[in-house]
């Protein structure tokens, strides 16, 4: 049952490494589950105590429990710009120059996007700890190497864009929901989704159902000429559909709201966001779907106008704290590729996951392919094209 994505050039990819093949990616995360738990307290030296430090990154990854450790521990004030798509960090650096922050958090497939805007600085890995991350998500000095100059990118936070319900108003047809629950007709008027990654549900659902031939959205990453073949197929039959759709989200906390407030049963999100309802308590419920989920490593980068450079390497120094990384996984839901950080993140951490991943979930993992600019750009045309319909 268990599933290969692949490119058609073959090579099955994470996070826009064609290099990086699943197997890699998942034995590397059954090490990060393996508890391997390795001391990390953050060094004092690093900055003792002076200084302010500039971050944008995905609204919910820094919790109150780390912001709290981190400034406590350094005295370095941590300034905070929430984001919820890799366009925003994008934009907001072109519209700088690459100034007004000193860390940013690209997701590791959008490599071939930033080696083309000269907006980020290689780091320093003398002064990073890399060996306390998992290898397989250490991705940045092959392939966000630009121009030989060094790593601009290492690993922050690692999870899976799947679906989440309300466990008092859906049931799944079996153990897996399916993107397709999104567009079903049953659920008419009670599902939600991010628009260009709904997209990409919808068309792996379809492929399931028999609808498109196998293959034809990791086709589509190929070359432009199929992108437009794929894409106008899949979006004529989402604006039939788009009727369906009570919600479209743009953040965690849109997702969040939709779940609890807005009538929404069953949805394409985040795994973080749901699974933090879960730990309150609430009705819901997160799960890689039977078309399997789509995997992301979200990172950390240095934008060319940084201007509290150690501030900046003691920030991630905290952020390799295994005990720190594992307890702010027990807030945001989703999961860190330190070493040993899991070790932290409880009983309630471990039977999550296990919801998320039952049986040969993670073995059917769909790693998100790189997206080379143009494809980018089509994709944005296609989605506006939706939801404007």
């Amino acid at each position: 049952m268990t599933k290969l994505k692949s490119t058609t050039s073959g090579a099955t990819t994470i996070g826009g490494a064609t290099g990086l093949k699943r197997r890699s990616f998942l034995k590397g995360t059954a090490t990060v589950l393996g508890g391997l738990a390795a001391p990390a307290i953050v060094s004092r030296s690093a900055l003792a105590s002076s200084g302010e430090i500039n971050v944008m990154m995905w609204s919910d990854y820094l919790p109150e429990s780390f912001v709290t450790a981190f400034e406590g521990s350094t005295g370095i004030k941590l300034n905070f710009t929430g984001i919820g798509s890799n366009e925003e960090i994008i934009n907001k650096l072109k519209a700088t120059g690459g100034e007004g922050f000193d860390i940013v958090s690209p997701t590791v497939n959008r490599n071939l996007l930033w080696a083309e805007l000269g907006l980020l600085q290689p780091f320093d890995m003398s002064k990073i700890a890399i060996e306390k991350v998992n290898p397989a998500m250490a991705l940045g000095e092959k392939h966000w190497n630009f121009g030989g100059e060094g790593t601009f990118w290492v690993p922050h936070i690692w999870g899976t864009e799947g679906v989440a319900w309300r466990t008092d108003m859906f049931t799944p047809a079996g153990e897996f929901p399916s993107y397709y629950d999104i567009w079903d007709d049953a659920n008419a008027g009670k599902t939600m989704g991010r628009g260009h990654s709904m997209l990409l549900g919808l068309g792996l659902g379809m492929e399931r159902l028999g609808m498109m031939e196998p293959g034809s959205m990791w086709a589509a990453y190929e070359t432009p000429e199929k992108m437009t073949e794929v894409w106008t197929m899949l979006v004529e039959h989402a604006i039939e559909k788009k009727g369906n759709i009570k919600l479209i989200w743009n953040d965690a906390d849109t997702q969040k709201n939709g779940l609890l407030n807005e009538g929404v049963i069953v949805g394409q999100t985040w795994d973080g966001p749901p699974i933090a309802l879960k730990n309150e308590g609430e009705p819901v419920m997160y799960r890689a779907p039977v078309e399997g989920a789509m995997a992301w490593v979200d990172g950390m980068a240095m934008p060319t106008g940084a201007t509290n450079i150690e501030q900046a390497y003691a920030f991630i120094e905290a952020c390799y704290n295994p005990e720190w990384a594992g307890e702010a996984i027990k807030t945001h839901g989703y999961n860190s590729p330190v070493l040993g950080a899991d070790a932290f993140g409880g009983e309630i951490y471990a039977k999550n996951f296990a919801d998320a991943y039952p049986g040969e979930a993670l073995g059917n993992l769909n790693a998100w392919p790189a997206e080379a600019p143009w494809y980018s750009e089509m994709r944005t045309e296609f989605t506006n094209k939706f939801l404007s319909a």
